[in-house]
């Protein structure tokens, strides 16, 4: 789901960076933030709702709401929409208010 072709702009190679959703090693490139890396990928759940377990994905995309929210590295409560994706990074889905994880 990324742009590859486009009649007037460019977009140059990137390094492609691995990391871990939910266990399982995917693929980015470097400058996407985990939000955009993972929407590429076809993940449209990247939380869910605290009360009633709705779904929540991409909502506002500059790091005001708390939709994009999920476990990044053992921390709880990261916005994904912003945070910068990094080589082996460890990313889960967060299905509650941000229990205190242990770091791997």
């Amino acid at each position: 789901m990324r742009i590859k072709e486009h009649p007037i702009l460019t977009f140059e190679e990137k390094k492609e960076l691995s990391f871990f959703f939910d266990g399982k090693e995917v693929f980015g490139y470097e400058g996407d933030t985990i939000a955009s890396a993972l929407h590429a990928l076809g993940v449209k759940t990247l939380s869910h709702s605290i009360e009633l377990h709705r779904p929540r994905g991409f909502y506002c995309a500059i790091g005001n709401c708390s939709s994009c929210n999920m476990i990044v590295n053992g921390k709880a409560n990261v916005r994904t929409c912003v945070t910068l994706l990094v080589e082996n990074m460890q990313v889960k889905t967060q299905v509650n208010k941000g229990d205190i994880y242990e770091t791997n």
